[in-house]
C-alpha cells in the first residue's frame, strides 16, 4: 500500500470533480482504474421503533473528506456506541466518497530531474477516493433513546476529530407515529 499524503493537501475543494467511470464503455472514461474505497459499511446497530432522539454531525464549511477518514470516524463512533449502548442505537453514515482525487508523483533523490517530467503532463494518475461536502451537509447521523443523549453526543464528537474541517453537532427530537 503506497503512503497517503496528509489530508491538507486534498481536503479543499479547488478545482471540478473528476468522477466518471463506465465499467461498459472503459475507453471513454477520464479514470482508467477506480481506487478502492474505504468505506464499505454505511448502517450500523438495530432499527428500533421506540427511538426518539436524533443527533447529526453537520459540516460548517466546504470541505472534500478521503474514504479513509470517514471510515475512521465510522469505526471511533460504532466502537463507543457499541460499548455503551450495546444494540440500542442506530448510526447511518451519510456521504458517500465519489471524487476521484489525482496525485503527480515525483521522483525524489539524487538525478530526479532527468527522471521526472517537471509540470509537464502534470494530471496525475488516481490515488484515492473523496466525498465532496457542502457548508450545512450531514455527515453521520445517530437515531436513539433520549436516556443516551450524552453518549450518542460524544461518540458524534470523537468522530469529529477524525475528519478535516469544523463540525458542529444538531439534536432534535422524532415525532411518534400514531
Amino acid at each position: 500500500m503506497s503512503k497517503l499524503r496528509p489530508a491538507r493537501s486534498v481536503r479543499n475543494i479547488l478545482s471540478q470533480s473528476w468522477s466518471r467511470y463506465s465499467v461498459r464503455k472503459p475507453k471513454k472514461n477520464y479514470i482508467k482504474s477506480l481506487p478502492h474505497t474505504n468505506l464499505m459499511v454505511f448502517n450500523m446497530g438495530m432499527d428500533k421503533p421506540n427511538y426518539d432522539l436524533l443527533l447529526t454531525l453537520n459540516s460548517d464549511q466546504n470541505v472534500q473528506l478521503r474514504s479513509n477518514a470517514l471510515e475512521a470516524a465510522r469505526q471511533v463512533a460504532n466502537k463507543h456506541l457499541e460499548r455503551e449502548l450495546v444494540n440500542n442505537f442506530y448510526f447511518t453514515v451519510l456521504t458517500y466518497p465519489h471524487n476521484v482525487i489525482r496525485e503527480k508523483k515525483r521522483a525524489t533523490g539524487a538525478g530526479a530531474d532527468r527522471l521526472s517530467q517537471g509540470m509537464s503532463m502534470s494530471f496525475g494518475s488516481p490515488s484515492s477516493i473523496a466525498a465532496r461536502v457542502k457548508a450545512g451537509q450531514p455527515i453521520l447521523r445517530i437515531r436513539t433513546v433520549s436516556s443516551a443523549k450524552e453518549v450518542a453526543r460524544q461518540a458524534l464528537k470523537r468522530a469529529s476529530s477524525k475528519l478535516s474541517g469544523t463540525y458542529t453537532i444538531s439534536m432534535s427530537q422524532i415525532a411518534k407515529a400514531s
